[in-house]
């Protein structure tokens, strides 16, 4: 008789045993011949050699269901234990419109028609770019399509990155380490990730580099190669921060460029090179871009109006219009 032992890593165990160890008592229902017990994260199993084999391999394929899905139904489970592939299970709420399923079953989806052809463009382009004012969800659907790539093995890392540039207001001195020091102007992009990855996972992740966040600054001279990209509020970069970023992807990296046109925070005389961009690698294969416009934003309902009124606004006035 031979043994072994079961790391769940990157899923809450109560997700994978269940409330009261129901999930658990379905697994030892399928596998009555095996001895098996539970302790936290651990999982022993005793018996034949060949039994247990099999069910290590369907217990990895439980696993990475819950990573995939969130969670895992009883019927599903059962499924996966008798040896059905995760790929031709039904799971509840997973339709076209679902990018990824985040913590505890959370469906993250494509809301409005130009967050879909976002998603649509990114199937068949390496690099994207996704204008659009506050609100639209481009970054929240880059972010998504990030995380969807990486779980499904699509990629191996995630990229994040934004210019380090102050919105309006002086920040003044920041105390701590370089991670405490750039982490509010990153915040937006961890709150996205809130949304998608259990904690503990996002903390694996961010501890092994397989997610990092940095500024703009810090991808001059590198390689990014299997990776998803996304550079956020693109408006604040230059055009050769632009050129330097967009000459950083490898051969097997996809990358999204977001950016809102009318919140330019670039100090001085500076110009934004998001514009210039877009125009110069708009006829490029490979390369799409869209649009998303105020009926795209899913944020409280004044919002749509609030931009709507701003945008009227600088039609009218001189100095809004110079500052949008």
């Amino acid at each position: 008789m031979s043994e072994i032992t079961i790391t769940l890593e990157g899923i809450r165990p109560i997700d994978f045993y269940g409330a009261n160890n129901s999930k658990l008592a379905i697994i030892k229902k399928r596998y009555s011949r095996l001895n098996i017990a539970a302790r936290g994260a651990k999982l022993r199993a005793s018996g034949n050699d060949e039994e247990l084999e099999e069910f290590r391999e369907r217990v990895q394929s439980a696993v990475d269901h819950i990573e995939r899905y969130g969670k895992i139904t009883d019927a599903n489970l059962d499924r996966i234990m008798l040896g059905t592939p995760s790929g031709e299970l039904s799971v509840p709420g997973d339709r076209g419109d679902v990018i990824v399923h985040g913590p505890s079953g959370n469906l993250v989806k494509a809301r409005t028609p130009n967050q879909k052809k976002l998603v649509h463009l990114s199937e068949d382009n390496d690099i994207i770019f996704a204008i659009g004012p506050a609100g639209t969800g481009k970054t929240y659907t880059a972010v998504a399509l990030a995380v969807r790539a990486l779980k499904n093995k699509e990629v191996k890392r995630i990229i994040l990155t934004r210019p380090a540039v102050e919105a309006g207001e002086s920040l003044g001195f920041l105390p701590g380490d370089l991670k405490e020091k750039i982490d509010p102007y990153l915040r937006p992009l961890y709150d996205a990730l809130d949304d998608m990855l259990p904690l503990s996972k996002l903390q694996y992740y961010m501890a092994n580099r397989v997610i990092e966040i940095a500024p703009l600054a810090f991808m001059r001279g590198r390689t990014l190669d299997n990776a998803f990209i996304i550079l956020d509020e693109a408006q604040n970069a230059t055009r050769s921060q632009l050129k330097m970023f967009l000459t950083r992807i490898g051969p097997s990296a996809k990358a999204i460029i977001t950016g809102d046109l009318t919140q330019i925070d670039l100090p001085g005389n500076a110009q934004s090179g998001l514009y210039p961009s877009v125009q110069i690698l708009k006829d490029i294969p490979g390369i799409a871009t869209v649009t998303l416009k105020e009926e795209d934003v899913v944020r409280h309902r004044l919002v749509r109006k609030i931009i709507k009124a701003y945008e009227q606004a600088a039609v009218h006035d001189p100095e809004t219009r110079e500052h949008a």
